[in-house]
């Protein structure tokens, strides 16, 4: 009998032993380093976060003002994120902020702590002494994906902080003190200028609760958002200082008594300070959670996300989100500078938009009104004219679900606004009204042609496309309707937005098409076709065109300002109708004239003027004129696919990636927009780029990893893999799609989502 058992035996030794000898999946959270961006224009922050949480809790270093001496103060730009990794001082740690923008607002409810005097003003870099800042040293600092830490060094205290999705978590481990405080100040924050605090309220709940709310006319017109902070040990003083009135009022618990120890202020500029005793390594904790609709609303976010005061299993928490998120895409490759740049990356892909709303599903809505997002996940911060491009067709690979939810979002907003248009650059319930084009169309269109429409009303989402297109006072679109262009002497920007409305408009036709609205159809694939009304056969470029029909005289290619261009100029633009690389390849002359043109963009020598007249900011994300940092280039490098020269798209994309992103504080090429620049590498590295999202299609390019499984919504995988892969074999030989030789230089989104293998065959000569 104990013979016939032992097959069996050996069997399940056999099975175990496999599994025992199976490599746990690498940690991928360790490749996650927030400090790249932080230097010079990546405008990135380096402090803790969740995927795309409410609360960002970050250094700020300092505390540059809108105005300097009575004008524009122009270092303002250098800190949209509020750090920058150059300067020697940290001025507090506040609760929001954007991710890579070149516009900013926010920094909200600025906490320190700080020993000996109180201080209740940021004082200034070169005299720290002066105010509440400290000095701090990068060799005592830690960035990671959920955690930041940093020595401060005149106080001797060490700052740690995590996050949940709307509760910012900190820890300072003290000296031995009589006279340790918190510093709350409530007049701190990004593009500050005057009078952009409309309102500020602090209320002592008790000796360990303090409620309160900032309302805000910055680049969000009229932002408020609410607060509940606690404390681990109880106060032992309080105090409050009025900067409108100069006044200070002071709070002692042992003798409390609310009519005389000021339980509560309020003004347009208020600070307040907490005082305690603290034995050496002593750790003081403070949660901070935040509400769009109320105090109580913060006090229920604080309960629900991190009821205990245990630091380190919040932390882990925070970690393990990022962890899950990371392992969607796992790449295999040599080089750990690769690793480094790919998930932090993926890391800030992750970031915005960010969930707008409280445990409970309510949000102040951009009507001002208090609404409850019912059967989705409502999200602001939606910086569409960058991340249209590529970050959203990400979303729709690895996160469906959650882009379905930002395009949910977006119609949502659509009905709150009395404009009853889209978003175009929305954050907290305000549109910001920023930068061309109505691109939330073409988030709205990629999803739902791609098939992540679940839940909702396709037919409702086309007609706030269309009315939003039909918005004729609305930046020119009248003239655009009624002339196929946008005259010149109408708009500063005539070029780039009707080149922009007409892609637009193709991903309208494309949607009604699906839809089978065959009349819309028609008439915004007519619409699409309005780029080529800007274009001068005579010059070769796109142009400024007057109202009469004739093209602007005074005309400059390479200048940036004032040629009816944003970010850009007509050499950039002029290759910019992703809907149609055909068409505009045909009436630019065709191959011919079209690959000495892509090639000249990326090695001709800018004049002076050029960076004299952008203030240098265009610098550090340029190649020759191709102007990687500004995303109307982004699909330029794919569109030698559309040339008889597809060959040289494989090269210039794997010379871009290591010009303009590297694993440093300064290693990236220009602003990150929210995550496009991060979403473009991610996907230049797979080999495939979406040219036109609401088309079905990407352009394949030369893959820059050796292998990556992509992990799909149902258990499905999608792996990329790259034979042959070195730094010299930069051309793509052949690629097969499950086996099968692919014919053409592009696949569709099915063939992602479906599940399967593409296979690229590389070699260091074009083919």
């Amino acid at each position: 009998m104990k013979k016939s058992y032992l097959p069996l035996i050996l069997l399940s030794l056999s099975a175990f032993s496999g599994f025992a000898q199976k490599k746990p999946a690498e940690k991928l959270v360790p490749y996650v380093k927030p400090i790249i961006g932080t230097e010079r224009m990546g405008h990135t922050y380096p402090g803790a976060t969740v995927p795309f949480g409410m609360v960002q809790l970050s250094p700020e270093t300092d505390s540059i003002g809108y105005e300097l001496n009575g004008k524009y103060n122009p270092r303002v730009y250098e800190y949209c994120a509020g750090y920058q990794y150059e300067d020697k001082t940290i001025t507090g740690f506040s609760h929001t902020h954007f991710s890579g923008t070149g516009h900013s607002d926010l920094g909200d409810f600025l906490v320190m702590p700080t020993v000996g005097a109180v201080k209740l003003n940021p004082g200034t870099a070169d005299k720290p002494g002066s105010g509440y800042r400290s000095r701090y040293s990068h060799q005592n600092e830690v960035s990671e994906a959920g955690y930041y830490k940093a020595k401060l060094d005149d106080y001797n205290i060490t700052a740690e902080m995590t996050a949940s999705t709307r509760v910012g978590f900190h820890q300072y481990t003290f000296p031995k003190a009589d006279d340790a405080h918190i510093v709350l100040d409530l007049t701190a924050g990004i593009y500050n200028y005057p009078d952009k605090n409309v309102w500020t309220y602090i209320r002592v709940v008790n000796d360990t609760l303090v409620t309160g709310y900032r309302q805000t006319n910055g680049w969000a017109k009229n932002r408020v958002l609410y607060f509940a902070m606690r404390f681990s040990k109880p106060i032992m003083s309080h105090g409050f200082r009025n900067e409108s009135t100069k006044q200070v009022y002071r709070g002692f618990w042992g003798k409390f008594n609310q009519n005389k120890n000021f339980p509560e202020i309020a003004g347009q500029r208020i600070k307040a300070y907490f005082d305690f005793k603290t034995t050496g390594g002593e750790k003081v904790k403070i949660k901070m959670a935040l509400s769009p609709v109320s105090m109580q609303g913060a006090i229920n976010n604080m309960q629900a996300e991190v009821p205990g005061w245990d630091f380190d299993k919040v932390k882990a928490a925070a970690q393990q989100q990022w962890e899950s998120e990371l392992q969607k895409i796992v790449i295999q490759t040599p080089s750990k500078a690769t690793k480094e740049n790919f998930y932090t990356a993926v890391y800030h892909t992750l970031i915005n938009p960010t969930i707008y709303m409280d445990t409970d599903g309510q949000y102040k809505g951009l009507d001002q009104n208090v609404h409850k997002a019912n059967g989705f996940t409502n999200y602001t911060t939606f910086s569409l004219w960058d991340t249209y491009r590529a970050l959203h067709p990400l979303f729709n690979i690895i996160d469906p679900q959650r882009n379905n939810d930002m395009v949910k979002s977006m119609l949502a907003h659509f009905d709150q606004s009395p404009e009853h248009m889209l978003p175009v650059w929305s954050n907290s319930g305000n549109e910001n009204w920023c930068m061309s084009g109505y691109h939330s169309v073409s988030v709205v269109a990629d999803a739902i042609i791609k098939g992540n429409a679940a839940g909702i009303d396709v037919n409702k989402a086309l007609e706030a496309c269309v009315t939003t297109a039909r918005k004729r006072d609305y930046e020119g679109i009248g003239y655009y309707m009624d002339k196929g262009y946008i005259p010149d002497e109408r708009n500063g920007v005539s070029v780039s937005s009707t080149l922009e409305y007409a892609y637009d408009d193709w991903c309208i036709a494309q949607l009604a098409k699906k839809l089978g609205k065959q009349d819309i159809y028609e008439e915004f694939s007519k619409r699409a076709q309005n780029y080529r009304n800007v274009y001068d056969k005579a010059s070769g470029f796109m142009r400024p065109r007057l109202a009469d029909g004739s093209f602007r005289p005074k005309f400059d290619p390479l200048t940036t300002i004032g040629q009816g261009f944003i970010e850009g100029n007509a050499w950039n633009y002029t290759l910019f109708a992703p809907h149609d690389p055909k068409g505009l390849i045909e009436i630019m002359g065709g191959s011919k004239r079209v690959v000495p043109y892509l090639d000249s963009l990326f090695t001709m020598h800018l004049p002076d003027k050029f960076f004299e007249e952008t203030e240098d900011i265009t610098r550090d994300g340029i190649i020759g004129n191709y102007v990687h940092g500004n995303e109307p280039s982004h699909h330029v490098a794919y569109l030698y696919n559309w040339t008889n020269q597809p060959w040289k798209t494989q090269e210039r994309v794997r010379m871009i990636l290591p010009k303009m992103y590297k694993p440093t504080p300064d290693g990236l090429g220009g602003n990150d927009d929210t995550g496009q620049m991060s979403a473009w590498f991610i996907f230049t590295n797979l080999g495939f780029y979406p040219v036109a999202p609401g088309s079905d299609e990407y352009s394949l390019g030369s893959p820059a990893i050796h292998s990556a499984v992509v992990q799909l919504p149902g258990g499905k995988t999608f792996t990329v893999t790259a034979k042959n892969q070195s730094d010299k074999n930069v051309y793509v030989q052949k690629v097969l799609l499950n086996g099968k030789p692919l014919d053409g230089l592009s696949i569709k989104h099915a063939d992602i989502m479906n599940g399967g293998e593409l296979v690229f065959f590389m070699g260091n000569k074009h083919k």
